[in-house]
C-alpha cells in the first residue's frame, strides 16, 4: 500500500485542553526565541518555522470533549493572563456552592460546604466550547489543526523509539474490504509526539504495555460521569449555583455522587459519577442517573424543564499513585491520559492546561538540544514534579482508593487526608492496588438467581419527561458513525460472552455501557442460545467497555475519523 508521510516537528494527538495549551504555548516560546535571537537579545540559532500539528479524531475541535465542568482558572490564566478580555467562553463565575446529603426522599443541606468543594474564584464552563475557542488560538498562532484524523498506530524505529503516528484508514466497509472512497492513513513522522487522548487512550494503553510506563505504578481506576444539559422554564436554579450530592442512589459500597451546575440562558448542566470498581454486576450507571433525577428535590429543579442534550465520559481517578512514566524516547504524556486529575475537587482541566504547558516547556528545550531522546525528555517529569500540579494531586494521592472500603470510611479518609496533607491510615493507603473491574463480584455473590437482569432496577420506568432510556439519550449526543465500516470495538472471544459471562455475570456489558452498544440477541444459528449484538454506531467513546469488561477481552479502537458524538455546548 503506498502511504503518504508529512514530516513535522511535533504532532500532539488530541485537541484537548492540554494538547490544545501545549500546542499554543509552545508556538510563543519558538516565536519568541526567533524573535530574541533576530534582535540579538538571545544567543544560539533561531529555530525557524516548525511545523507543530495537532490531530483530532473528531468531526471538529470539541466535538467529543465532554466535561462537568467548574474550571480552576489557574493555569489557563498563567497561558493567556487576560483570557475573560480575549473572550474565553466562560459561562458565569461561582456565585454560590451547597453541598447535599440525598436520602431516598430527602435533600440534607450540609451547613458547612467541604473545602475541596468550594468554587468561589472559579468558573462555570462548557469544555466543548472552551476547547474550540483555544483551538482557535492555536490556528492564529500558526498550529496546524486536522479534525477527522484519529491516532491510529504509534510509530516506532528500530530501538523503540517513538518517531511519530499512523493516522487511520477511510473509505473500508464492514466486511474490510476497500470502498470506492478508500483513503489510507498518514504518516506523521515528528521528533516529538504527545499523546494527549483522554483516559483510557488507545495509543497511550498500546504505548505503556510496549514500553512498560505502568511499571511500579498502580493500576489506574476510572470512574463514569454520565451527563445531560436541560432547559428550565424559568430562573429557578441562577446562572453560577453549584451544587454537589452524595448518597442516593448509590448503596454505601460504591463511589458515586451528582453534580448541578446553573449555565447562561437558564441551561442547568447536570450529572452522575459513578466509580468503575463497583462490585454488584447489574449495577447501570446510566439508571443510577436516572434514578438521581428522580429524587424529589432534583426532579423539583428539572419540572417543566427540556431535555437538550447528553453525554458519558470516564474520567481517571487513580491519581498520584496511579501515574505512568509521562516520558520515553520521542513521546509525552499530558493531561488524562496521565492520570493528572484531582478527584476529590473533580477538577482536571487546570492540571491539563498546565500540564500541557510544561510538556511545551520540555520540547522546545530538546530543540534547542536537537535531543528527543527519553534522557532529555525526562525533563517533563522534573518540571511537573516542581510546579504546583504535584503538590495538590499528593494531598489527595488516597482519596479514592479510601472509597473502597464503603462510602462511611471513605468519608473519614477524605476528612483525616485533608487534616494530613494526604497522609492516611494504613487501611486506606493505596488500597487502589487492583484494577476497578476486579472488585466486580459473579451474580451469585448477590444472591441473583434466574432472570436477574431487572433485579437491581425493578420499579425503574423511562416517562420520556424526566428520565429517558439509553437510546433516546443517545439521539440527545448527536453519535453519527457510518454503519458500513468496521466495528471498532474488538471483542476477542464471543463465546465467552454467550456461555461464561452470562452465567457468572449476566453480560454486565449490556449495563455499563451507556449507550446501549452491546445486546445479547437470540441466536438464530442455536436455537435457545443467545449471542452478542454490538451496536457501534451508538458508541460515546466513553471507553467504560474497555475498562470495566470483567474478562479484559474488549478492546476499543479508534474508528473512522469524524465518527462519534457531537457534544455541542457540553
Amino acid at each position: 500500500m503506498e502511504r503518504e508521510s508529512l514530516e513535522m516537528d511535533v504532532v500532539f494527538v488530541g485537541a484537548g485542553p492540554a494538547n490544545l495549551s501545549g500546542a499554543l504555548h509552545l508556538a510563543r516560546l519558538v516565536k519568541e526565541h526567533n524573535e530574541a535571537v533576530a534582535a540579538g537579545k538571545r544567543e544560539g540559532k533561531p529555530l525557524g518555522e516548525l511545523e507543530i500539528g495537532v490531530i483530532e479524531k473528531g468531526a471538529a475541535v470539541g466535538a467529543h470533549i465532554l466535561s462537568g465542568a467548574v474550571m480552576d482558572p489557574r493555569a489557563l490564566g498563567e497561558l493567556i493572563p487576560d483570557f475573560i478580555e480575549q473572550g474565553a467562553p466562560v459561562e458565569s463565575p461561582v456565585k454560590e456552592d451547597e453541598f447535599l446529603y440525598l436520602t431516598k426522599t430527602r435533600a440534607i443541606r450540609s451547613p458547612i460546604t467541604p473545602p475541596p468543594l468550594k468554587n468561589h474564584g472559579y468558573y462555570i464552563v462548557s469544555l466543548n466550547k472552551l476547547v474550540a475557542w483555544l483551538g482557535e488560538k492555536c490556528e492564529e498562532a500558526g498550529v496546524n489543526i486536522f479534525p477527522e484524523f484519529p491516532g491510529a498506530e504509534m510509530l516506532y524505529d528500530e530501538r523503540d523509539a517513538v518517531v511519530g503516528v499512523r493516522t487511520g484508514e477511510k473509505g473500508i466497509n464492514k466486511e474490510g474490504k476497500r470502498k470506492a472512497n478508500f483513503e489510507p492513513g498518514v504518516d506523521l513522522l515528528a521528533k516529538v509526539t504527545v499523546l494527549g487522548e483522554g483516559p483510557r487512550g488507545s495509543l497511550t494503553k498500546s504505548l505503556s504495555q510496549r514500553l512498560n510506563l505502568n511499571d511500579g505504578r498502580e493500576p489506574q481506576v476510572y470512574s463514569l460521569g454520565v451527563k445531560e444539559l436541560w432547559e428550565l422554564p424559568d430562573d429557578r436554579y441562577p446562572a453560577g449555583r453549584v451544587t454537589h450530592t452524595l448518597g442516593y442512589p448509590s448503596d454505601t459500597h460504591t463511589y458515586g455522587g451528582g453534580w448541578i451546575y446553573g449555565m447562561q440562558n437558564r441551561i442547568l448542566n447536570l450529572g452522575y459519577v459513578t466509580g468503575l470498581d463497583y462490585g454488584d454486576p447489574l449495577l447501570d450507571p446510566h439508571a443510577e442517573f436516572q434514578r438521581f433525577k428522580q429524587h424529589p428535590a432534583i426532579a423539583k429543579i428539572l419540572e417543566g424543564g427540556k431535555l437538550l442534550r447528553y453525554g458519558a465520559k470516564t474520567i481517571a481517578a487513580g491519581g498520584f499513585h496511579a501515574m505512568p512514566q509521562l516520558y520515553a524516547d520521542g513521546v509525552l504524556l499530558v493531561g488524562d491520559c496521565a492520570g493528572f486529575l484531582n478527584s476529590q475537587r473533580l477538577k482536571g482541566i487546570h492540571t491539563a492546561i498546565k500540564s500541557g504547558m510544561l510538556a511545551a516547556e520540555t520540547i522546545f528545550e530538546a530543540l534547542l538540544a536537537g535531543d528527543f531522546s527519553a534522557r532529555q525528555l525526562g525533563r517533563y517529569e522534573t518540571l511537573v514534579r516542581e510546579s504546583w500540579i504535584m503538590p495538590e494531586l499528593r494531598k489527595v494521592r488516597n482519596f479514592h482508593a479510601g472509597f473502597r472500603r464503603g462510602r462511611w470510611l471513605g468519608i473519614a479518609n477524605a476528612g483525616l487526608q485533608f487534616i494530613t496533607g494526604g497522609r492516611s491510615w494504613g487501611l486506606f493507603d493505596r488500597a487502589s492496588s487492583e484494577p476497578g473491574h476486579v472488585a466486580l463480584k459473579k451474580l451469585s455473590a448477590y444472591g441473583y438467581k434466574g432472570d436477574a437482569l431487572e433485579q437491581r432496577y425493578d420499579g425503574l420506568r423511562y416517562d420520556g419527561k424526566l428520565t429517558f432510556n439509553k437510546l433516546t439519550d443517545v439521539y440527545h449526543a448527536a453519535v453519527g458513525h457510518d454503519e458500513d465500516q468496521p466495528a471498532h470495538l474488538h471483542v476477542l472471544d464471543t463465546n465467552i460472552c454467550a456461555e461464561r459471562c452470562a452465567e457468572e455475570y449476566g453480560n454486565p456489558c449490556q449495563r455499563f455501557c451507556p449507550a446501549a452498544v452491546y445486546e445479547m440477541v437470540e441466536d438464530p444459528g442455536a436455537a435457545g442460545k443467545r449471542r452478542l449484538q454490538i451496536n457501534f454506531s451508538n458508541c460515546v467513546h466513553c471507553k467504560t467497555c474497555d475498562i470495566m469488561d470483567p474478562y479484559q477481552i474488549i478492546n476499543w479502537v479508534t474508528p473512522e475519523g469524524g465518527g462519534g458524538p457531537d457534544y455541542k455546548n457540553m
